[in-house]
């Protein structure tokens, strides 16, 4: 019986590796996700353009936008005239911020008082003009601290000291690559899956593989190792590739790292299996395959946080094994996930596995006779 299911799993390894397709989709698109969600789905914002009107002409003003000006963050400044040219350029996206120094805004610095300064933020890019603001705030917060300074008043009582935990640069790549080694390890995992036996239908080999002495779950078990297999290597790629080209640390456990995607791959071969019984073609699996993987990004918490869907929703997720794996990823890579906290992403990953296999076991059995 060993050599029956190791003869199968060869023969499964061999078909995806002299498929030219097959190791094209293997090895080809992944690598250019990689690349491509590593630089472009980033959370910083590094380039904004701003509008600035200054209608005092003050030294004090011309101070604060000096500040603006030399700022990393704010890498084009746009002057305008009036408050139209100002508002066009919100309308229009030309600007992410425009900043308004009112007439007397130098005269009441130098007055001793306050002086107002208004911000207007384009609110259509939500996350991007809060993070704007940020930078505008801290900009505006040096300056006051400066002029406080300068004119020998008192100090704020206490300041403000930011010590950020586990990602000290705010480097948005050390939260998007550890969530690439799920992601493309799921996609690739569930697309060999799928088409598994969607192929050996289409190439007619199907009813060859059914007179042989394999079981129907001799010959589920054949098509599931190859899938962790190759997921596991997928994986492991992704890996080395985070810490030698992107320089994201791992600091946590290697065999715990190989055991949680282990238990991830479970949950989604059963679903892949699942998608390979119903099919009658590869195109009907690979259809499948990603009407099941837009929902489970969507609802995984890479792109938006889970926290913010409503409540119901939430308890959906939970049945979504991407979410937990990205939960382990990220603990793993920053923060030396310990073994206990661990466990708690695990075991909802075993227990979908222990729904989605015995249920696909149970269609292929259904399909077969």
């Amino acid at each position: 019986m060993p050599g029956r299911i190791l003869a199968l799993i060869i023969k499964e390894m061999l078909a995806v590796w002299r498929d030219r397709k097959s190791r094209f989709v293997l090895i080809v698109p992944p690598l250019i996700q990689l690349v491509v969600f590593s630089y472009a789905a980033t959370y910083d914002v590094t380039h904004v353009t701003m509008a600035v009107l200054n209608e005092d002409g003050g030294l004090a003003g011309r101070e604060l936008l000096a500040r603006f000006e030399g700022a990393p963050a704010f890498d084009r400044i746009v002057r305008v005239a009036d408050e139209k040219q100002m508002a066009a350029a919100i309308d229009s996206r030309a600007v992410m911020l425009a900043l308004r120094l009112p007439q007397d805004f130098s005269r009441r610095i130098e007055a001793g008082g306050s002086a107002p300064v208004q911000v207007i933020l384009d609110g259509r890019r939500s996350n991007t003009a809060q993070i704007a603001m940020g930078y505008a705030n801290v900009i505006i917060t040096a300056h006051n601290h400066e002029l406080t300074a300068a004119r020998g008043l008192t100090a704020a009582p206490g300041a403000l000291a930011v010590r950020v935990w586990f990602n000290p640069n705010l480097d948005s790549l050390w939260v998007v690559v550890p969530g690439l080694v799920g992601i493309l390890t799921q996609v690739v995992a569930l697309v060999v899956t799928a088409l598994s036996v969607a192929r050996e239908r289409e190439l007619g080999t199907f009813e060859q593989l059914l007179v042989t002495p394999l079981r129907p779950w001799e010959i589920l078990l054949g098509k599931t190792a190859p899938a962790l297999l190759i997921g596991l290597i997928e994986g492991s790629i992704i890996l080395m590739a985070a810490q030698l080209w992107f320089q994201v640390p791992f600091i946590g456990s290697i065999p715990l790292l190989y055991g949680a995607l282990v238990a991830f791959l479970l949950s989604i071969i059963g679903v892949g299996l699942f998608i390979s019984a119903v099919s009658s073609t590869q195109q009907q699996a690979i259809l499948g395959a990603f009407f099941f993987l837009v929902p489970t990004m969507t609802l995984s918490g890479f792109a938006t946080p889970v926290e913010n869907m409503p409540d119901w929703l939430q308890v959906a997720t939970l049945a979504n094994p991407i979410r937990h794996i990205l939960t382990l990823m990220h603990g793993l890579f920053l923060k030396d996930l310990p073994a206990a906290q661990a466990w708690d992403s695990i075991w909802p990953m075993l227990a979908i596995a222990a729904v989605t296999l015995p249920g696909a076991a149970w269609l292929f059995r259904k399909r077969l006779y």
